[in-house]
């Protein structure tokens, strides 16, 4: 779903371009397809969806180099998709749900016009 989701926006991109307020939003959606389009990305979303985890859990679980989870996390922390604490010497994230909300009504708005 979420591949389709991405080609149809992009496919639209000319049409919603006309309202300057749409397009705007548009690109804001594009770049957050873009962001969670990667498998990795996608992978440490889904596991931080079962709740707040350490660096090393994410690692862990995923089988990828720490190096590799901490440049995705980067990405995702920049697009204010995760948050970020620091408890003593380890670094803990989890979902920002008020994003993922932000992006959800944003998504169905885009669609639920095309459907009329």
């Amino acid at each position: 779903m979420l591949l389709y989701q991405y080609k149809l926006i992009k496919h639209m991109k000319n049409i919603i371009c006309i309202n300057k307020k749409a397009a705007l939003e548009f690109s804001e959606l594009s770049k957050f397809f873009k962001i969670i389009g990667e498998d990795k990305r996608l992978k440490i979303i889904c596991l931080l969806k079962t709740g707040e985890r350490c660096v090393c859990e994410i690692y862990e679980n995923l089988e990828l180099s720490q190096n590799l989870v901490s440049s995705h996390l980067r990405v995702l922390k920049d697009f204010n998709l995760i948050k970020f604490r620091q408890e003593k010497q380890k670094n803990y994230y989890s979902i920002n749900k008020k994003t993922f909300k932000k992006y959800n009504l944003l998504s169905n708005k885009f669609f639920q016009s095309y459907e009329k």
